[in-house]
């Protein structure tokens, strides 16, 4: 294709390759990031220098091979079935059904065989798989296993970037599991049975505590509560005869205890009859109720240490900000006419509302070009000044929060940017600051937080474990003109990422705080909720969804922010309560205008 450098005719090359491995040919394959992974059913690849290096293309392709690999050869429900639940039970796990899945691919493809090698080499050297005396722990542990069970099944020598930590423990897993290891070749094709037989392998390391059924630990806490409500309801009965009476006017009093309390309570109190058998809603000996016992944990953060606040020019130089906004502006000519348009109709309803009026005879000021006569007239008269009052419509400022997330990626972001930039440009002309920030993280699956995490022997419920980058593009105070470039720092690859919306909500409502005005709006543009890897699956589920839904509450409720949100493709509307949803990225413009308008026609004194 014509106008196209090497790059992008290889990256469009391996993006049709990656399609036909993995059987969908409506997949979407991005660059952009440092490690390669599935987000959101799309899959990502590490960002390419111009000219790159022959093993960096290698590497390139391994990891493309693999993830694809992983969406034709794996089957989730199947493996959820088998997967331990914890510890390093699940690791050795889940890198047997990697080692399944790259060898299952490989039988007939030697030249993918010879990327996914290429990409395991690069890997284990940016892991130091190479250095001697590693350390023996969990995780080195299930590395070697995984690379253990590539040599077996795939019949391939592994890289010599993998000596030191396959010296470490290549006897012992021999020892172990070395026959299990060899009948596992005939099994590669049955996801199944291949697991069942590592549950067994893990078993044979040792580690069969980790592989009890959930079910069953259910099962048995079920027949001890049984046992534990006839022990208690035996006791019961022995007190009912003994002194009924007194206990029925106990019941009674529970029962009607608050006249305005919950009408399930008295569902409860009627179940202590006879008719309920939960232990859990059974009083406790001093009369109050047990609370619930799964309430998701309170939202904590591991650590801030690497979190930052950082503007848009200092994360890219001058000339990269110029040619990104070049692109942004090329790719998006079209839609800014249409935006100006909607744009144009918004400053014109802005400044119908506006009533201006001055004071005159001031010693400072505008020059009062219309009493210049008098000067000319009498020359010994004193210029004089006039100063436009200040009026409530321009004492408001407006902060547009876009989500930076790895989702946003195309078309989205790039309108985003366009709409964004363009209503901060017309919110000036009518004299109203405006603010324009975005937020994401600065690594995949958790970056340095989660480094820290596990280096500190992986603490339970940690909290947050991504390091958050909110990003500033454009200050309430900077004129538009010299913050304009700064939004094509959306269009750099490599930048979006994962979305903790709570926080980034947080973040923007403090600076809108801080701000003077009287009148404080905050837009939010987002295409889905909040989603953070690492975050997600070392804690409770519904860490950050509660912690949105808090945060919203917060400022909507007990606050004098107008919050209202945009949803592309994602009904918002569940989280916000000033809400519209889009189905289609080209409507944000209007979506924008429109609820930009509402807020302004309001009346902001009267509104609470």
């Amino acid at each position: 294709m014509t106008g196209q450098s090497p790059i992008d005719n290889f990256k469009r090359s391996l993006a049709s390759a990656t399609k036909a491995i993995s059987g969908e040919p409506e997949l979407e394959v991005s660059f952009g990031g440092d490690v390669a992974g599935i987000v959101r059913d799309q899959i990502m690849l590490p960002s390419l220098p111009p000219a790159p290096k022959p093993e960096l293309i290698a590497k390139a392709r391994g990891e493309a091979d693999a993830l694809a690999l992983r969406l034709a050869l794996h089957d989730t429900d199947v493996h959820t079935q088998g997967q331990p639940q914890s510890g390093p039970a699940r690791a050795v796990f889940e890198a047997m059904e990697q080692a399944r899945i790259e060898a299952l691919g490989g039988q007939h493809l030697s030249g993918l065989g010879d990327n996914l090698m290429a990409a395991l080499d690069a890997r284990a050297t940016r892991r130091g798989f190479d250095k001697e005396n590693i350390a023996k722990d969990d995780n080195s542990f299930a590395e070697a296993v995984g690379l253990f069970a590539r040599e077996v099944l795939t019949g391939r020598d592994l890289p010599a970037s993998t000596d030191g930590i396959m010296q470490a423990w290549r006897d012992e897993i021999a020892l172990k599991g070395g026959e299990r290891m060899d009948a596992l070749k005939d099994l590669i094709g049955d996801q199944a049975a291949f697991g069942q037989s590592v549950q067994d392998l893990i078993a044979d390391f040792d580690l069969g505590q980790d592989l009890a059924d959930p079910e069953e630990d259910d099962d048995s806490d079920d027949e001890t509560s049984e046992n534990e409500q006839e022990q208690q309801q035996d006791s019961q009965d022995d007190t009912q005869s003994e002194d009924q009476p007194g206990q029925t006017e106990v019941s009674d009093a529970d029962a009607v205890e608050d006249d305005t309390g919950d009408p399930q309570d008295m569902v409860d109190a009627e179940n202590m009859d006879g008719e309920g058998d939960d232990s859990e809603q059974t009083p406790s000996p001093n009369g109050q109720r047990p609370q619930p016992t799964n309430l998701p944990d309170p939202y904590s953060v591991y650590t801030t240490a690497h979190d930052e606040v950082i503007k848009a020019e200092e994360l890219c130089d001058i000339d990269e900000l110029e040619r990104l906004r070049g692109y942004l502006d090329g790719h998006m000519a079209g839609l800014s006419g249409a935006i100006s348009r909607l744009a144009n109709r918004l400053q014109r309803r802005l400044l119908a509302q506006q009533q201006r009026s001055w004071t005159y005879d001031l010693e400072e000021g505008m020059l009062d070009t219309a009493r210049l006569t008098r000067v000319i007239t009498d020359p010994m008269s004193a210029l004089t000044f006039k100063e436009e009052k200040e009026t409530d419509f321009r004492d408001t400022i407006v902060t547009i929060l876009i989500d930076n997330s790895g989702s946003m990626r195309g078309r989205p972001i790039m309108v985003a940017a366009v709409c964004a930039d363009i209503m901060a440009r017309t919110l000036e002309r009518c004299g109203v600051k405006a603010e324009i920030l975005g937020f994401t993280t600065k690594a995949w699956k958790g970056g340095k937080s989660f480094q820290d995490w596990m280096a500190a022997g992986k603490p339970t419920g940690p909290g947050r474990l991504n390091d958050l980058r909110h990003i500033v593009y454009k200050s309430a105070d900077m004129p538009w003109r010299r913050a304009k470039r700064n939004l094509g720092l959306m269009m750099r690859e490599g930048l979006l990422k994962e979305n903790v919306d709570g926080e980034a909500l947080d973040w923007a409502y403090k600076r809108l705080m801080a701000r003077p005005e009287q009148r404080r709006i905050m837009m939010v543009i987002s295409d889905g909720a909040p989603v953070d890897d690492a975050t997600q699956s070392q804690n409770k589920s519904g860490l950050l969804e509660n912690h949105l839904r808090l945060m919203i509450d917060k400022i909507e409720n007990r606050s004098e922010v107008e919050l209202v949100a945009i949803g592309i493709g994602h009904d918002v509307t569940r989280w916000y309560k000033r809400a519209v949803t889009i189905m289609d990225v080209e409507q944000l413009g209007g979506a924008m205008t429109e609820k930009l308008a509402e807020l302004f026609d309001e009346n902001p004194r009267g509104r609470r």
